[in-house]
């Protein structure tokens, strides 16, 4: 029997993710995915594989999830939160660091997601905000728009 002092065990993990965007003539547009069996809105991201670095696991993430080529165009920001979750039966406390880039739509479509996923698709900025669950993911795509607005104002 667990003593009341005992603290579950705390695991660190480091993932990366992309907000991937699109212009079209009705303005910029992110792709967002409906994770599985959570039923929510995120941003596209998954955990650094072994021989990865942070832009390679966010371009593969989000090919796999949001079943999309992108291209990278620069960092936007890490964001670190703790959660708690079942594993291997026990409770575990897990502190997570997510490296966020900023990606841009290169080939393919959203209906080629794997099977993580119960949906991606193509919003605006806004729907976006109001989607997904996460305050920090909402806080990454307002900095990400920010970053695509100077991208968009560079001489060719």
């Amino acid at each position: 029997m667990k003593s009341a002092n005992e603290r579950p065990e705390t695991l660190e993990q480091t993932s990366s993710g992309g907000v991937a965007y699109r212009e079209t003539d009705d303005g910029v547009e992110i792709a967002v995915i409906l994770t599985n069996p959570e039923n929510r809105w995120q941003l596209p991201k998954g955990m650094i594989d072994a021989g990865e670095t942070p832009e390679i696991a966010a371009r593969r993430e989000v090919r796999e999830e949001a079943g999309i080529e992108t291209e990278m165009i620069a960092p936007i920001d890490r964001t670190e939160y703790w959660f708690m979750a079942d594993r291997a039966g026990k409770r575990t406390r897990f502190h997570k660091r997510v490296h966020w880039f900023l990606m841009r739509y290169v080939s393919g479509t959203v209906e080629d997601h794997d099977h993580e996923v119960t949906e991606a698709r193509w919003v605006s900025v806004d729907e976006a905000v109001q989607m997904l669950v996460f305050k920090n993911e909402r806080e990454i795509v307002e900095k990400a728009v920010e970053m695509i607005g100077q991208e968009s104002a560079k001489p060719v």
